[in-house]
């Protein structure tokens, strides 16, 4: 087994390698002096079931022609599989056409890795599951609900917490956590009667004295993070809390949710933490890597991913 690993998270990829007990494969990723990715595997593959561990984060184009060229590169030295580690897949929000003379980029983004020359793909809580058949080669999406269900049992008392859905399109993964943790579960419905005029949000369950656990794949603005939390204490809430897989966290997020009234927000590693992130009061990063690598180990020796989940 041979785990490589691009510029997009390193300190992911070195977690990875540790739980599995085998040091970084040696590579070069760089750029030349017009910024064109450059890459050198440095050991001998031929032969070898290789993962390449890559979230394509901002600066997501750069990070995807880094996976691309390293799919290329092992594929030449006669690899004799190569899988592709996506904790973050970007391009999964533009999954279906927004409107007329749109294109659908997750397809675009799942032929490319397929092109290249990828025989599998692995990834961590897709933005929506049927994204896995855009992929025509195996695929695993990995869910971080064991993860966040295992910091919640530690942190919480289960007695007093109900489950969020911040939107209905997240109520089946909310849903499921909830079931895993034995639950309440409550959904924000939010609305926009009028362009240019706030969102109007309405809860569907009885929060009064609950402390509430928000629940979703993705934090980007942040907005709807933090409206939900106003709209949760409005209705009585004891606190907010929030558990995201991935801290996109663009432009000034990281400050809107420091200065926001959720209590804690907590994020995976899928994508790595800036500085800001790291220093916010609120914002907790938890490690990712344990379940990744037990699901390469197991993809390794041909051994079930799904009964991680069961």
């Amino acid at each position: 087994m041979k785990i490589l690993a691009g510029n997009s998270n390193r300190a992911l990829a070195e977690n990875i390698a540790a739980y599995l007990g085998v040091p970084l494969c040696r590579a070069q990723v760089r750029r030349f002096a017009d910024m064109e990715v450059f890459v050198e595997i440095q050991e001998n593959v031929r032969g070898q079931d290789t993962f390449i561990v890559q979230s394509t984060s901002a600066p997501a184009n750069d990070h995807l022609m880094e996976l691309l060229i390293m799919i290329d590169a092992l594929r030449r030295a006669s690899a004799r599989r190569i899988t592709a580690v996506l904790p973050y897949f970007g391009y999964a929000r533009q999954d279906r056409k927004q409107g007329p003379r749109t294109p659908i980029s997750a397809k675009l983004v799942a032929n490319l890795i397929t092109r290249a020359g990828a025989d599998r793909v692995l990834t961590v809580d897709l933005h929506a599951g049927q994204i896995q058949g855009f992929f025509d080669i195996p695929t695993d999406n990995l869910f971080a609900a064991p993860v966040m269900v295992a910091d919640i049992k530690q942190r919480q008392n289960l007695r007093d917490v109900m489950v969020v859905s911040p939107d209905v399109g997240g109520v089946v993964r909310a849903r499921a956590l909830a079931k895993r943790i034995d639950a309440p579960l409550a959904i924000v419905d939010k609305r926009r009667e009028r362009a240019g005029e706030s969102e109007v949000m309405n809860i569907i369950g009885d929060v009064t004295g609950r402390n509430c656990i928000l629940i979703d794949d993705i934090v980007d603005s942040g907005g709807t993070l933090c409206n939900a939390a106003e709209a949760l204490l409005a209705k009585g809430a004891n606190s907010v809390s929030a558990y995201i897989t991935h801290g996109v966290l663009s432009g000034s997020a990281t400050a809107r949710i420091a200065g926001s009234k959720l209590k804690e927000l907590v994020l995976t590693d899928t994508i790595a933490p800036t500085t800001a992130v790291q220093e916010a009061h609120n914002i907790r990063v938890i490690p990712i890597g344990p379940l990744i690598g037990e699901a390469i180990a197991r993809t390794a020796r041909e051994e079930s991913v799904s009964s991680l989940f069961d």
